[in-house]
Parts: C-alpha cells; sequence; structure tokens
C-alpha cells in the first residue's frame, strides 16, 4: 500500500487535540518530559533560524544579478513594499479591533504560571550568530557575489541552503506538531486551554478577513494604474487563490497563478518574469498572518507593542522571508528569531505565534499567490511596451 501522507495542516491540528485531551488526564511526570522536549527543540530552533537565513537568503540575492535590469529592480521594489505594507495595514486594523473581542493580558505571566512544569534537564545551544548578524552577513555577500562574480562561493552557499533546506523538511517540520502538542498539552495541564482556543479561533478569523481586504486593496490600486476592473482581475485569480489555500505552497501553485494572470492581459514574458520571482520575495499574505499572531500574543500576553519595535519587525520580516517559500514552513522559520531578537518574545510566546500561524496555513500562501497577479499587472503597465 501506499504510504498515506497527512498535510501539516492535518498534523497540526491532531496535534492541538491530542495535546489538549492529554494535558486533562496526563501525571505531572508526562507533562515535564513533554516540557523537556519543548525546551530542547526551542534551542534547536535558535540554532538553525540564522543558518536558514544565511543559507537560503544570501543565494537568493545572489541570483538578483541575473539579467538584473529596472523590471527586475521594479519587482523586488514593488514586492518588498506590498509585504511591509501588509504588515502595517495588518498593525493599523488590529489595533482597532482587538479590544472589542480579547481581553488585555489574559495570557499574562500571573495568569499563566497557576502550575509550572520544569523540564527534566536543560541543554544550551548557543546559534552561530544572532538573526541581524545573519542579515546582515546575508546581504552584504549576497551583494559581493554580485559585483565580484564569485562563483565559487556563489556555488558553495547554493549546497550549504541546500542542507538546511533538507535540515528544515527532514528535522524540523516533522518535529513541529509534537512541539505544538507538548506546549497544547502543558496549558491544558495548566487549565488555560480553553482560553487559548478561544481566543485563537478569533485571531485565525481576523487574519483571513484582513488578508481578503487587503487583496482588494492591492487590486483597487493596480488596476487603477493599469485602467482595469479590480473586481473581474481578482475573479480571474480565484483558482489560484484556492489552490495555494489547499496545498499552502507559493512555489507549487506557480503554473496556476501565471495561467489566472494571464486572464488579466498579462503577456507571457512579463508573467513568466514576475510570477516565478514573486513566489520567492512577495510575502504579503504570510505577514499578515505572522503580525496579527504576534500582536495578539503581545496584547494577550498584556505588554503591547511599541509601534518602533513593531516597525522594526516587519521591515527586518520583510528581507527574512526572501526565498524562504522554497522551504515548507519557511516564512515561520525564518522570521521565528526576530520574533525574540527585536520583540522580546519569550519561548512560550513564539511557541503560540506558531501554532496560531500554522492552526490555518492556506490563506497566507493563498493571498501571496493573488498578489502577485497584482503585481504582475502593474510591471505590464509598465513595461509591457518594452
Amino acid at each position: 500500500m501506499k504510504k498515506i501522507k497527512i498535510s501539516l495542516f492535518l498534523k497540526v491540528i491532531i496535534a492541538i487535540a491530542c495535546g489538549a485531551l492529554l494535558g486533562l488526564v496526563a501525571p505531572d511526570w508526562v507533562v515535564r518530559i513533554l516540557k523537556t522536549f519543548n525546551v530542547l527543540f526551542a534551542q534547536l530552533l535558535k540554532f538553525v533560524v540564522p543558518l536558514l537565513i544565511l543559507g537560503l537568503v544570501t543565494p537568493a540575492i545572489a541570483n538578483v544579478g541575473r539579467g538584473a535590469g529596472k523590471m527586475l529592480l521594479a519587482v523586488m521594489a514593488i514586492a518588498y513594499l506590498s509585504t511591509i505594507c501588509a504588515g502595517f495595514f495588518t498593525h493599523i486594523s488590529v489595533s482597532g479591533l482587538f479590544p472589542h473581542y480579547l481581553t488585555p493580558g489574559e495570557m499574562s505571566a500571573d495568569a499563566m504560571s497557576a502550575k509550572e512544569f520544569k523540564p527534566f534537564f536543560d541543554i544550551k545551544i548557543p546559534p552561530v550568530c544572532d538573526i541581524l548578524t545573519a542579515l546582515v552577513l546575508s546581504f552584504m555577500t549576497g551583494v559581493g557575489i554580485i559585483f565580484t562574480g564569485s562563483a565559487a562561493l556563489k556555488k558553495g552557499f547554493d549546497e550549504f541552503g541546500n542542507i538546511v533546506k533538507l535540515t528544515i523538511e527532514k528535522a524540523i517540520i516533522p518535529l513541529l506538531p509534537w512541539y505544538i502538542m507538548s506546549m497544547i498539552c502543558e496549558m491544558g495541564a495548566k487549565g488555560v486551554i480553553s482560553m487559548i482556543l478561544g481566543s485563537g479561533f478569533k485571531i485565525i478569523l481576523t487574519g483571513i478577513v484582513l488578508s481578503i481586504i487587503y487583496l482588494i486593496l492591492q487590486y483597487g490600486l493596480a488596476c487603477a494604474i493599469a485602467r482595469k476592473n479590480p473586481f473581474t482581475c481578482l475573479w480571474n485569480m480565484l483558482p489560484a487563490y484556492l489552490t495555494a489555500f489547499s496545498v499552502c505552497s507559493s512555489s507549487a501553485v506557480i503554473p496556476v497563478t501565471s495561467n489566472c494572470t494571464r486572464k488579466n492581459g498579462v503577456s507571457d514574458d512579463i508573467v513568466d518574469f514576475t510570477i516565478p520571482l514573486c513566489s520567492a520575495v512577495h510575502m504579503c499574505g504570510s505577514t499578515i498572518k505572522l503580525a496579527a499572531s504576534a500582536i495578539a500574543v503581545a496584547y494577550l500576553s498584556g505588554s503591547p507593542l511599541p509601534f518602533g519595535v513593531y516597525a522594526s519587525f516587519v521591515m527586518m520580516q520583510g528581507i527574512a522571508a526572501v526565498a524562504a517559500p522554497g522551504v515548507m514552513g519557511g516564512v515561520l522559520m525564518a522570521s521565528v528569531g526576530l520574533l525574540e531578537s527585536i520583540m522580546g518574545f519569550s519561548p512560550d510566546q513564539t511557541a503560540l505565534v506558531m501554532t496560531l500561524y500554522l492552526a490555518l496555513d492556506g490563506y497566507g500562501p493563498a493571498c501571496n499567490v493573488t498578489g502577485d497577479g497584482a503585481i504582475a499587472i502593474v510591471i505590464q503597465k509598465l513595461f509591457g511596451k518594452e
């Protein structure tokens, strides 16, 4: 019999359900075993994330130099601007929405510490460098490869990136559901699981609605520039949206996105250049999902984020997410370190953000690929005659 494959989304749902049930009946020693795994996996994440940035972002920046031109720079600039605008749009929106249906301080340290479970042991795995150092080094090395044409260095980072991808795909991603289950189990044992799941549903629903509104704004602006009907263009992109929602991947949906974009009057040359590039650099939907989850966790923890801190996170996250779609869960993995290094999140807060992010993963990639079509419309207007 063929091996039955279960999607990451379904695994996360199963992990949440098992963790919630186990937390209600498991003795303390079982919860402590899972807590030990939780702590060790968090250390592994801290170690891997800077390597992921070095291994994926550096080759991505170096590849920008191939065939570089005005159109390439325009796509990169528009994609990055769209990604960070999605983050600021989310901040403005949820700042007015969350106070109506979330309770500040509901997950504060005092509320969550009714009963503490300590790991049996704790091993520290110091990362090679911090996140900001990895980002700066990736940018410096990638740009350096472009100007020096160092094929050997480029090949080395490409191969290193393949090793990092293998580690993420074969070790980190398979263990993520267990990591989530261990966290949910501890919450169940503390008696706060119903509060977490109730708030989580509201946060996820908010993210879905915001992503749809952002797409309408995107296409409204793009079609105003190109003088097209935004709702017709959005309708033409519906197959790409639904496919990405189902498979939870931007890269895997490139053929569908390309066909939908052609229906909007974009030429083959523009489509073949813009859509594959945007699948690696345009992360508006993933940013909305991550930002909504992070802001909600900070709000529920009773420590709202200063706007300056949040702005730094969004700007860096837009860079860290470059080329991350090449790995399942790559955008989340590339952003985990920023949650702690810039926002000051604790490992428990970061784990909760990861749970909310993965609980309904599809709407992020769906928004990403649909937004790629809007960028293609703008590029067609700017460069179509050339």
